[in-house]
């Protein structure tokens, strides 16, 4: 009888890419796989890697070639690339990197299963995931792929057209996961505000999120990747109607300037993106509004910069964050080269962050001395971690919480917040 491979995957990205490996990672041991939680047990290394800007690719690469070394030294048999980097680059990497055993895809799993057991159950729900977060959170992938035209961006190539997951199927995988004790639903795809169109004809966002408020086990639901363009306005109502819907939406500006919004064919103008914000913040209570920047994009002047910095003191997000142009072949804007110098990108990206960190800390004071709801995250040291519904986990802020008695994770508490820094809140229970 053959010695069962034992197998360790690792995952670059996304929590899109989280969650393809957690789909992954469930099939393999509901087809009876041997997972093991660390490299050095395992002799068959899974890399589900990021391709989505030349930063990612490269640790994606740097990791492949890693576990090479790792072959030639026989501390592996077997090395499996899949993810978004060998969608897209699968010939190349092929002939750069041939010590690597099988390239896969993006929408691959089956393939990648086979290679381990090729009499696999192919009929296993998909929802059965091992998560690779902490237990009490998990993000839900309602849709694949985007069929948003932006310029810059090469994520429809990797992943193709958008496809919405049904509302039973994502129902049943959110029980799912209640029941194995997740508290925190993450709701993400490449456009959140997009579901349901491509099946149901119309945006559906707001009914799913309806469903899913239904789920007793569940406290928070979180909504990450909405796209400004279009946005489906009676998601205000469900933010008022639905008591479990975090006050927390992550909105991706990109920019301001209506030059660079036209040439990125992010489908909307400043003015009517400042009326969108200001009715989000007029509608919903104590919001927070999460934001993303890129800079040193093409056709960004000076300027184009200026007018931006003006534009996030004016707004005053609670959370932001930048990410410097990266041109990627294939997409629309990669024929208009790379003018802006990289010091440029990082000068503008060191200055957006002063001025975040300004606005961070105001936001932050004004809780001072107020009483607000966390999910305690971990404990280190004396001092427990926990987040308010206003921060998703890994990208925004924490609250470092004192207690005389012990608080137990993945559990509600509420907490007074005693002192606050640009990017940490302080509180006592």
């Amino acid at each position: 009888m053959l010695e069962k491979s034992r197998i360790y995957v690792v995952t670059f990205g996304c929590p899109k890419n989280i969650v393809d490996s957690e789909y992954l990672l469930g099939q393999l041991e509901l087809n009876n796989a041997i997972l093991v939680d660390s490299l050095t047990d395992a002799d068959t290394l899974i890399i589900n890697t990021c391709g989505f800007i030349q930063d990612a690719k490269q640790e994606s690469i740097n990791a492949i070639l890693e576990a090479v070394e790792r072959k030639n030294r026989k501390q592996l048999k077997r090395i499996i690339v899949m993810g978004c980097l060998s969608e897209r680059y699968r010939k190349e990497l092929a002939e750069e990197i041939p010590e690597v055993d099988y390239y896969f895809g993006t929408n691959q799993l089956n393939e990648v299963i086979n290679i381990i057991n090729p009499c696999y159950n192919k009929n296993l729900p998909l929802y059965r995931r091992i998560l690779t977060t902490p237990s009490h959170y998990a993000y839900l992938k309602i849709a694949e792929g985007c069929d948003n035209p932006c310029s810059f961006c090469s994520i429809p190539l990797i992943r193709g057209k958008y496809k919405s997951r049904s509302i039973d199927e994502l129902i049943q995988e959110a029980r799912f996961l209640a029941e194995k004790g997740v508290k925190e639903l993450i709701l993400v795809a490449q456009d959140t505000t997009y579901y349901g169109l491509d099946i149901y004809g119309k945006r559906e966002l707001s009914n799913l999120i309806r469903e899913l408020n239904k789920i007793d086990e569940i406290g928070w639901i979180r909504l990450l990747y909405t796209f400004p363009a279009k946005f489906p306005m009676d998601l205000i109502d469900v933010f008022n109607e639905c008591e479990k819907l975090c006050h927390y939406i992550d909105i991706p500006i990109q920019h301001c300037s209506d030059g660079v919004l036209k040439s990125m064919r992010r489908g909307i103008t400043k003015e009517t993106m400042t009326n969108l914000l200001m009715q989000l913040k007029q509608g919903i209570s104590n919001l927070a509004l999460r934001t993303t920047i890129i800079v040193g994009y093409p056709v960004e002047t000076k300027q184009d910069f200026e007018a931006l910095c003006a534009y996030i003191k004016d707004i005053r997000f609670h959370r932001l964050g930048v990410f410097k142009y990266s041109q990627e072949e294939g997409t629309e804007a990669s024929v208009l080269g790379d003018p802006v110098p990289s010091e440029v990108k990082e000068q503008r990206e060191r200055i957006l962050m002063e001025i975040q960190k300004e606005i961070s800390l105001e936001h932050n004071e004004e809780l001072i001395g107020k009483t607000v709801k966390v999910i305690i995250d971990s404990k280190e040291g004396d001092l427990y971690i926990g987040r308010t519904e206003w921060d998703a986990p890994e990208i925004d802020q924490e609250v470092l919480i004192q207690s005389n008695l012990p608080l137990m994770i993945g559990e509600f508490y509420n907490v007074k917040i005693t002192d606050a820094t640009e990017y940490d809140l302080y509180a006592s229970v």
